[in-house]
């Protein structure tokens, strides 16, 4: 008899999409900005607020998400369209004219636009170094500034190896390549870990952490440690912004006043003893958090800084942990906002999922067959 007890996949997977778009649309008002600035501006982001700037009909605020959740749904439709296991080759063929040349209902800008229209540099570089330079794929991402541009919308590779992080990591790791590098590729690949491990039934926050630290190397894996043991103790997540903040500092390379770019020291630059900044501070606030989907995303946003890929990471992963948390009234509000339908698309990622699983198992029950009988 299946097991109803505990949501299926279609639910997890539904979670997971409308929890990243969630915190992004939570954490995008105050993107930039530091935790002091956000309680003079809100008090507190418990909910969808308005622009920084004031009340508007575009913009950031209200509900309406950013590039981080328009890249993951382009991904999940590339997938779904495929219907296959994704490559570097595949990426780097398809991504640059879906971002170029698809026009998107875009609620920041009140209008349709494609992609390459709204993404910061470091995203535009797909189209760059895949479409006008015609790299080799596997080493597009080279040069491009390191950052979370990737990780951000690294959920559908996890999604699609839902359960199974080892292959999450491998696949993230080859298509990125063709967006990023260094520790920006590292993050992307414990992204997809993050959310794959998700979807293990009755798994805790605390085991998660345990397999994308496992998982993670040098300066990202020595940033998760440091992180996991500052948290320790820590319940209140506005108490545990700022211990996860300063666990984090030491291994970040964005400024500290974060829009400050002309006092750059080693941003954006390779490193072997660097980290990103979202990936860690996600998974800390979710620690510090329990897991729980509210006050992770809630943390996320007041978090400042790239608040809204945080807050998008976190949701992506406690949405799939425990959907029936992630609210109804929250789910319509960036449904609405934004034009977007991510039923229709966790449906189709759940059957490409489970035809990936059937096969991989498939191919593993052959390989086992073969080695035994040589044995």
């Amino acid at each position: 008899m299946p097991d109803t007890s505990s949501p299926n996949l279609v639910e997890r997977i539904t979670g997971s999409l409308y929890g990243g778009a969630i915190g992004d649309a939570l954490g995008a008002p105050p993107e930039g900005k530091d935790p002091e600035e956000i309680k003079e501006r809100y008090g507190e982001i418990l909910d969808f607020v308005e622009p920084w700037d004031g009340p508007s009909d575009i913009g950031k605020g209200d509900g309406r998400h950013t590039d981080d959740t328009h890249m993951i749904r382009l991904l999940s439709e590339i997938y779904i369209d495929q219907d296959k296991r994704l490559d570097v080759y595949d990426f780097a063929r398809i991504m640059p004219g879906r971002i170029a040349d698809e026009p998107r209902f875009i609620a920041e800008y009140g209008r349709e636009a494609t992609l390459l229209e709204r993404l910061f540099f470091p995203e535009k570089w797909v189209y760059i170094r895949n479409a006008l330079a015609n790299a080799e794929p596997r080493s597009a991402g080279a040069g491009n500034m390191v950052n979370c541009g990737a990780a951000m919308y690294a959920a559908p590779v996890g999604i699609v190896n839902a359960g199974n992080p080892a292959l999450a990591y491998r696949d993230a790791i080859d298509i990125f390549s063709a967006h990023q590098t260094s520790f920006g590729l590292e993050a992307a690949g414990l992204m997809a870990v993050a959310v794959s491990a998700a979807f293990i039934p009755g798994i805790s926050i605390g085991e998660l952490f345990d397999v994308v630290e496992e998982r993670a190397h040098e300066g990202t894996r020595n940033c998760l440690t440091a992180v996991r043991e500052a948290v320790k103790g820590v319940s209140d997540w506005r108490q545990g912004i700022s211990v996860v903040r300063e666990a984090i500092a030491p291994y970040d390379t964005a400024p500290e006043v974060f829009r400050d770019r002309g006092n750059r020291t080693n941003d954006w630059t390779p490193s072997r003893e660097h980290s990103i900044e979202e990936v860690p501070a996600a998974l800390g606030l979710l620690l510090v958090t329990g897991g729980d989907f509210v006050s992770a995303v809630q943390a996320s946003a007041n978090y400042g800084r790239d608040c809204d890929s945080t807050a998008g990471m976190a949701g992506s992963i406690a949405g799939a942990m425990a959907p029936d948390t992630v609210p109804g009234h929250w789910r319509r509000t960036v449904a609405e906002a934004n034009r977007m339908d991510l039923d229709s698309l966790a449906r189709g990622l759940s059957d490409l999922t489970l035809k990936l699983a059937q096969a991989e198992a498939q191919h593993a029950a052959e390989v086992n067959n073969r080695l035994t009988a040589m044995a």
